[in-house]
């Protein structure tokens, strides 16, 4: 079992989530609730499911966690391009939280074929 606190990918992730909520504020009155909803819920996503992966009795379990906060990252990548097409976000804050999201998918990426690699060095008979 890991403590997801120590795990970088958890902790941009994390921020990122928070720092979201307060940029997506103003989708509401703007009438882009739905929109609003599902961004910060996907950028949630993310880190949920990397704590959710933390608790996995498996390596294999633990990956598959962390292949869903992968597929939350391209859903977040996707509504930020939405929020920022309906100029409900500038292009600066697009960018920024755009840039934040795929680096946080690339270490999400690196760390769940780190784990998958353990569990095969496990298995092989390698590592005790």
């Amino acid at each position: 079992m890991q403590d997801f606190k120590q795990i970088v990918a958890w902790q941009r992730a994390h921020a990122m989530s928070i720092a979201l909520h307060r940029a997506a504020r103003g989708f509401s009155r703007a009438g882009h609730a739905s929109l609003r909803s599902q961004l910060t819920r996907a950028a949630e996503s993310i880190a949920s499911n990397i704590v959710e992966g933390c608790g996995a009795a498996t390596n294999k379990e633990f990956a598959r966690f962390l292949d869903i906060s992968i597929k939350s990252a391209n859903e977040t990548e996707y509504h930020l391009l939405a929020a920022r097409d309906h100029t409900l976000m500038s292009p600066d804050d697009w960018r920024r939280f755009t840039a934040e999201t795929i680096e946080i998918r690339k270490m999400t990426y690196g760390y769940r074929r780190s784990v998958l690699n353990n569990d095969r060095r496990r298995h092989s008979g390698r590592e005790a």
